[in-house]
């Protein structure tokens, strides 16, 4: 029996990540998310898939006040956690956040401090514990900044640092921390934008999320695993280039 907390649980990519494992057997789930209506069709879809159990949490992620309460209501709900997943954000709108501190702050309250504190508080379970998987969902754009998309990727970029150093803490007390950088991914968060060749649909990134938790990998993977090498280019190119990106 595998035991899965999921954050974020009506994003693209958490249900994608979510059918996997409930095909694979022996899951239980908790999944957590605004959308009450969603959270019961992601769960009767789950469950007629293969799932054990299914219980829907409706929260608002950005009331950080009640993070914890979320994680220990999870953790007995469920009588401990295998896996944990992160995947709950916001894509904002540059201009918005450049002409007003109000944008930036609700940008970085939804997508760095709640899974932040959720981070903090589930490794801390796991600790305890002596075991679990904990997946956080970050991106590309941390990588490095750009014009377009600065506030998001800074708010990413904190992720991707937090969670390098907690696994390198957690790893000793046998929990692995697993930070996923997606690069252009086509769900309906970015159902507006013109896709390429370099887009990845929710499945594939899940496929990349599955398998690492399987290998208890630890540290970042990127998804599909070629944007490490495209983000090397990016790293390192000069900063003329960067600002048309």
């Amino acid at each position: 029996m595998t035991r899965i907390v999921i954050f974020g649980a009506t994003s693209a990519i958490a249900q994608a990540a979510a059918r996997q494992w409930a095909a694979a057997g022996g899951a239980r789930f908790v999944l957590v998310g605004r959308n009450e209506t969603a959270l019961g069709d992601i769960a009767a879809d789950l469950t007629a898939r293969g799932a054990e159990d299914v219980i829907a949490k409706p929260a608002d992620l950005a009331m950080l006040d009640g993070l914890s309460g979320l994680c220990a209501e999870a953790e007995e709900a469920l009588g401990g956690i295998d896996i944990a997943l992160i995947a709950h954000g916001i894509l904002p709108d540059q201009a918005k956040v450049t002409a007003s501190a109000d944008n930036l702050l609700e940008n970085l309250g939804v997508n760095a401090l709640s899974p932040a504190a959720l981070m903090v508080e589930l490794g801390r379970i796991m600790k305890d514990r002596g075991h679990g998987s904990l997946v956080v969902i970050s991106s590309v754009a941390g990588d490095r900044g750009r014009p377009s998309n600065w506030a998001y990727g800074g708010a990413k970029a904190m992720l991707s640092v937090m969670g390098e150093g907690m696994g390198l803490e957690l790893d000793s007390a046998g929990v692995n921390v697993v930070i996923v950088k997606p690069g252009f991914v086509d769900t309906p968060m970015t159902a507006d934008f013109p896709k390429g060749p370099l887009w990845a649909s929710a499945d594939q990134v899940a496929g990349a999320i599955v398998r690492a938790v399987g290998k208890r990998r630890n540290g970042v993977i990127y998804a599909p695993a070629w944007w490490r090498f495209v983000m090397l280019i990016v790293r390192f190119a000069p900063a003329f280039i960067v600002r048309r990106l």
